[in-house]
């Protein structure tokens, strides 16, 4: 199929540019009347500058990609025990809401780290796979990525972007004698705050590229969309309140999974 290019909100720089153009260039309009003898026109009011003052809109602006978020963690937990194979999680929101360790997490007693960032991009975890988890001394990093992507959230992306993106991370992970876990994307079949981009079939086809590449580079594939979608591309109510982030049933069906595919990774 023909691959499109998500859209998405404008990015909050862009609009701090032009809101400052357009006030420097008021300000010059202004002298140069007063210079003439004219009457001096009251100030218009300034532009609303909500998106300038947007926390995400900031956060781009300041740490694309918030590595500030696991900065002190990072340097905290030290290297692995003797033995201990260390598994990194890295993700975006379904990895940062997901209660990985700790004994009423899903993984009790294993040696897993959690990395995920709500909103994330493949862009902005490209930038901190080094610090969060390279720099970790992973034996295993696991990938779930590429949802947000598609809705746009650092700016539009094409597919293949997004796929150089994630082969990036893999491949960077492998060149330092980290094994790699690929997980599907989870269904999604629209998203509730960039609503009509019609993400389902760009899922499906994200997952076929993951699943081939994973295949062709002898990594793991963790299939999560075929237990998890409605039939129509999207997450049923039982596993997902907003039909994008799962409930504690749809982190149940995930935790075998990928459990299971951190166990052949470990083997390879």
């Amino acid at each position: 199929m023909q691959r499109r290019i998500s859209s998405t909100p404008g990015l909050g720089v862009a609009r701090a540019a032009v809101i400052a153009a357009l006030t420097i260039c008021s300000g010059a309009l202004s002298l140069s009347a007063q210079a003439a003898g004219a009457t001096p026109q009251a100030a218009s009011p300034a532009p609303p500058v909500h998106a300038v003052s947007n926390v995400h809109d900031h956060q781009l602006a300041v740490d694309f990609a918030n590595l500030e978020r696991y900065g002190d963690a990072d340097m905290k937990l030290g290297a692995p025990t003797a033995g201990e194979k260390r598994v990194v999680f890295m993700g975006d929101s379904i990895t940062d809401a997901w209660k990985i360790s700790g004994p009423d997490g899903s993984f009790p007693g294993k040696p897993y780290v959690n990395r995920g960032i709500s909103g994330q991009t493949t862009p902005q975890m490209l930038v901190r796979f080094r610090q969060d988890v390279i720099d970790l001394n992973a034996s295993v990093v696991v990938i779930l990525a590429g949802t947000n992507d598609l809705a746009g959230n650092t700016g539009p992306m094409t597919l293949e972007q997004t796929e150089g993106n994630l082969a990036s991370m893999a491949e960077l992970a492998s060149a330092n004698g980290i094994q790699v876990v690929l997980c599907s994307i989870l269904p999604a079949f629209d998203y509730p705050w960039s609503p009509g981009l019609e993400p389902a079939p760009k899922i499906a086809t994200l997952n076929q590229w993951i699943r081939s590449y994973a295949a062709r580079k002898g990594f793991t594939y963790v299939d999560y969309y075929s237990a998890m979608t409605d039939g129509r591309g999207g997450l049923p109510p039982a596993l997902s309140k907003d039909g994008v982030h799962p409930l504690p049933a749809g982190y149940a069906i995930m935790a075998p999974l990928v459990e299971a595919g951190i166990e052949q990774a470990l083997k390879k």
